[in-house]
C-alpha cells in the first residue's frame, strides 16, 4: 500500500486526539478556553451555540518547533471563533473530524475532512464557525513566511495573501496534508520532549516553506517564479544565466565570462536581465546572497559570526551588505539573528 493510500484509509476512521503528550489546554469552561488558547495563538472571540452549549469542549495540544508548531485542537458542541487578523503568523487547518465554515479574504470556505483544507493569512479578518470539529493545525511565524517571500520574489519584505481554500483532492492539498501528518507522527515519536534537534527542526521548516509556496499567493506567485527563472516564457540564454549565478554565488561577478556561458553578448544579456527580471546582473547576485544570508541567519548556531557568514556568501563590504539587507527584509543582519535565537532559547528553556 502507498504511503499516499495509508493516509487516505487512516482518515476515515474515527478521530482520537492528538499529541496527547503536549497538553496545553482541557477544559469544558468557555472563559477558560478562550484565555489559554488565546495565550497559544491570538486573543479571540469564543461563543459556543446555545443549544450545543452543553457539549461544549475545548482541547488543544501543541509541539511546538522553531518558527513554526502543530497543533490538535478540537471543540465540542458548535461554536463561532472571531480571531479578527491573526497578525503574528499563518494558518494551516487540516480538518480531522467534523466540519468548519470559515468567511477570510471576503470568501466563505466550507471545510471538512474528506474536500478542504484552509490556509488562513495574518493581514486577513477570519471568522470560523466550528461544529463539533477537530483539526491539525500548521502554525508557521509570520515573519519567516514574509522574509522567504522576500527571498523568493526579489521583492522587499511585505505583507502575503495567500488563497485561503487548499483541495484535498488536488496533488497540492494531498502532499500537504501527508507532510502535515508526517510532522505529527514525528512530533509523538518524540514523545513530548522539550528539545528538538536543530538539524531535524531547520529540515522541517524548508520544507514546509516549499510546499506553503506552492499554493497560489495575490500577486506573488508569478514574481517567485520570474525572480527563479522559472517562468516559462524566459530565454534560455537568460535562464542559464540565472541559474550560474545561483550556482555560483559567492564568487566575484564576471560579466564576460557569464554571457560567454549563457551563449550571448554582454549588452543583449543586461539587457534581458532589465526586461525579463527587472533588475541589472548585479542587482540578481546581491539578491540571490541577500536571500542565502538570511536563510542561514535563521538557522545559525550561537556561536555564528555575520561577518563569517557574509564573507562565506561573497559580501566585501559590510556595511553596505548591511544596508541591502535592511531594505530588503526590514531589520539588521543582527536583528534577524538575534530573533532566531531568541525563538529557539524559548524552545530550549
Amino acid at each position: 500500500m502507498t504511503a499516499d493510500a495509508a493516509i487516505d484509509r487512516s482518515w476515515k476512521l474515527p478521530a482520537a486526539p492528538r499529541l496527547a503528550a503536549y497538553g496545553r489546554v482541557a477544559t469544558h469552561d468557555v472563559d477558560e478556553a478562550a484565555e489559554q488558547i488565546g495565550r497559544i495563538f491570538c486573543p479571540h472571540g469564543l461563543q459556543p451555540k446555545a443549544e450545543t452549549a452543553r457539549d461544549f469542549l475545548a482541547l488543544h495540544n501543541c509541539a511546538a518547533f522553531d518558527g513554526f508548531s502543530i497543533n490538535y485542537v478540537t471543540y465540542g458542541g458548535v461554536v463561532t471563533i472571531d480571531p479578527g487578523c491573526l497578525d503574528r503568523f499563518f494558518l494551516v487547518q487540516l480538518p480531522f473530524a467534523g466540519a468548519a465554515s470559515i468567511r477570510t479574504a471576503a470568501r466563505e470556505i466550507a471545510t471538512g475532512p474528506d474536500c478542504a483544507a484552509s490556509l488562513l493569512s495574518p493581514t486577513l479578518p477570519t471568522r470560523m464557525v466550528w461544529d463539533n470539529c477537530a483539526q491539525l493545525i500548521l502554525l508557521l511565524d509570520r515573519d519567516l513566511v514574509e522574509q522567504r517571500a522576500a527571498a523568493l520574489s526579489g521583492r522587499a519584505v511585505q505583507p502575503v495573501e495567500f488563497e485561503p481554500a487548499v483541495a484535498l483532492s488536488t496533488p497540492y492539498g494531498s502532499r500537504l496534508r501527508a507532510h502535515m501528518l508526517a510532522l505529527t507522527d514525528l512530533a509523538e515519536g518524540l514523545g513530548g520532549e522539550r528539545r528538538r534537534p536543530a538539524a531535524m527542526a531547520a529540515n522541517w521548516r524548508e520544507t514546509l516553506l516549499d510546499i506553503l509556496f506552492e499554493h497560489p499567493s495575490n500577486g506573488l506567485s508569478e514574481a517567485i517564479r520570474r525572480h527563479s527563472g522559472r517562468i516559462e516564457t524566459l530565454p534560455g540564454a537568460v535562464r542559464r544565466a540565472r541559474d550560474l549565478l545561483d550556482a555560483q554565488a559567492a564568487e566575484p561577478l564576471d560579466l564576460s565570462q557569464l554571457a560567454a556561458a549563457a551563449g550571448i553578448g554582454i549588452r543583449a544579456l543586461q539587457g534581458g536581465f532589465r526586461r525579463h527580471f527587472g533588475m541589472s546582473i548585479s542587482d540578481m547576485l546581491l539578491d540571490i546572497r541577500l536571500a542565502r544570508l538570511n536563510a542561514q541567519l535563521m538557522t545559525a548556531a550561537p556561536e555564528a559570526r555575520i561577518i563569517d557568514l557574509a564573507f562565506e556568501l561573497g559580501f566585501t563590504h559590510l556595511g553596505r551588505m548591511a544596508g541591502a539587507y535592511r531594505d530588503k527584509f526590514g531589520e539588521t543582519p543582527s536583528a534577524t539573528l538575534q530573533r532566531a535565537q531568541r525563538r529557539r532559547g524559548r524552545l530550549t528553556n
